[in-house]
């Protein structure tokens, strides 16, 4: 069998996301919202199987950060927030994208990405020089000296660094123009147009704003939140007083968020509506740095465990601070598109609390009854996009396999624990009791497991769909099950066949679809 990794062999990134996207809707994951209407931009829908992988990554990282860790509580606020909750978190005044028209195709661009493309493209050459002198020189290599030597790379790094400082001044300032030159001056053209006739950058506020109240005059401006984080500071001494935490500790929380992107493509990688799970993790004043070392690592694992191959990760530091921030950096993900954001862990400070401590007149602090005062707490923030996740693991996941008969399969090796449904049960025909008998092992299995039933087509062509979708294990009911008991187990990554009795298939499931025993992995 020979695996054919869709990163080499599809001409263009695109062609990638485009099969994902395919097979995605094909195979009941993810499918465009009021499609019968012609679809809505940037909205989506999760089909049968891709609510279940979506449940499941959930619940994968709810039981990590609430179960490992015995001062971390979870709690779910309201979508709609007091508004002077928004003024108090600057996302009123501060809540805004760098946006830029290219005025021969229309299209709309984040000036800040466009940039940053630039740079990736520069970093790809530099990979590329070391890629080259890594062949050339083989295993005497060494590639840190060759980063700090190489006059080309060199030259290269210091154009970077250049470009990021740039980038760094003008965002910081802010100074929009600034920005706009650094685009003229790097040549950046239009992805699709190729042109270079740009706008200025204007600022744009991505927050969805409704009114409360049936009467539009008595109605009083709202917005959709745009994170879950707010819910959580406004919550801190609530949970604080009625779970008796004592600092450290962290609220989780799962929810819904909206931002009103410009810009939002690349399937559920950017979109309009979607999904976080966020982690606020209150310390003492001057020890964040410490817990912000710690939750890095800590969720670097977490996502490892899973699988996806080590060497698609990789941290890349803030250099553009967000206002309520000392320290910040990604968890990024090597998707079809490249490496790009998938967690952000941020060093908060005491921003958050001292401002909602401003605009609400009420106390926000903690008594510390070890140093017998009271004090506002600093946070560090592990913040995930759930949507961002199903991509990272449905993407990598998806393989195309040529087999030893010359015949091919797609397949999609989910991690097993996450994976839409554990075990197949399939009859080998649809009669002299198998199916019945079937149905005997389906029930003993699916309270503990998400189980498939399928009767129809041929055994080969049933498996061939069991892999499309994910299924790890198969289990088919011959009539030598009618005799003995046993059952033929087929491993999905495999595809290797063994003989089983049906008392065992519980034990062999929770081994390989256990998530407690990923989660045990972590630790």
């Amino acid at each position: 069998m020979v695996k054919l990794s869709l990163r080499l062999m599809a001409n263009t990134d695109d062609n990638i996301l485009k099969k994902v996207i395919a097979h995605a809707k094909e195979y009941g994951f993810v499918f465009p919202s009021s499609e019968i209407y012609d679809g809505l931009a940037a909205a989506y829908d999760y089909g049968q199987n891709g609510v279940e992988l979506k449940n499941n990554i959930k619940e994968y990282w709810w039981k990590f950060m609430t179960r490992s860790h015995d001062n971390i509580v979870g709690i779910d606020a309201s979508i709609f927030m007091h508004p002077t909750t928004w003024k108090a978190s600057g996302h009123v005044d501060a809540f805004n994208d760098p946006l830029i028209d290219n005025k021969d195709s229309k299209k709309r661009y984040r000036a800040d990405v466009l940039i940053e493309d630039a740079v990736a493209k520069i970093e790809d050459k530099i990979k590329k020089e070391v890629d080259k002198a890594a062949k050339r020189f083989g295993e005497t290599f060494d590639a840190e000296m060759y980063l700090t030597t190489n006059p080309r790379v060199v030259e290269y790094q210091k154009k970077i660094d250049d470009i990021n400082t740039r980038m760094k001044d003008a965002i910081e300032k802010p100074d929009l123009e600034a920005l706009r030159q650094l685009i003229i001056d790097l040549e950046i053209a239009d992805p699709i147009s190729g042109s270079r006739n740009w706008t200025d950058v204007r600022q744009f506020n991505l927050m969805f704003s409704t009114e409360l109240g049936s009467v539009a005059g008595d109605a009083s401006k709202i917005y959709l939140r745009p994170e879950t984080a707010q819910g959580i500071f406004v919550n801190f001494l609530n949970v604080q007083k009625t779970g008796r935490m004592k600092i450290p500790f962290g609220i989780a929380q799962i929810g819904k968020a909206f931002r009103n992107e410009i810009i939002a493509r690349q399937f559920i990688f950017r979109m309009r509506e979607f999904e976080q799970m966020e982690m606020q993790f209150f310390v003492k004043p001057g020890e964040e740095m410490k817990w912000y070392e710690f939750w890095k690592e800590k969720r670097m694992k977490w996502h490892k465990a899973l699988g996806l191959g080590e060497e698609n990760y990789r941290f890349h530091d803030h250099l553009n601070l967000a206002h309520y921030a000392n320290a910040a950096c990604d968890i990024q993900f090597n998707f079809p598109m490249g490496f790009k954001e998938l967690e952000g862990i941020h060093s908060r400070t005491d921003f958050d609390l001292k401002s909602h401590e401003e605009f609400s007149g009420k106390k926000l602090q903690y008594f510390d009854t070890e140093e017998n005062k009271s004090y506002i707490p600093y946070v560090v923030e592990t913040s995930i996009g759930l949507d961002r996740m199903f991509l990272a693991v449905l993407s990598s996941a998806y393989t195309e396999e040529k087999l030893e008969d010359g015949s091919e399969r797609t397949v999609l090796k989910i991690p097993a624990a996450l994976a839409p449904n554990k075990v197949a049960i399939l009859p080998l025909i649809k009669k002299d009791g198998l199916p019945e008998k079937s149905m005997e092992i389906m029930n003993d299995l699916k309270l503990d497991f998400n189980c498939y039933y399928e009767d129809k087509d041929t055994i080969g062509k049933r498996y061939r769909r069991m892999d499309a979708i994910g299924t790890p294990f198969c289990v088919t009911v011959d009539h030598q099950t009618m005799e003995d008991n046993t059952v033929t187990l087929r491993d999905r990554d495999t595809m290797q066949q063994e003989r089983v009795s049906i008392s065992s298939l519980k034990n062999r499931l929770a081994d390989s679809c256990s998530l407690s025993a990923l989660i045990k992995k972590i630790e």
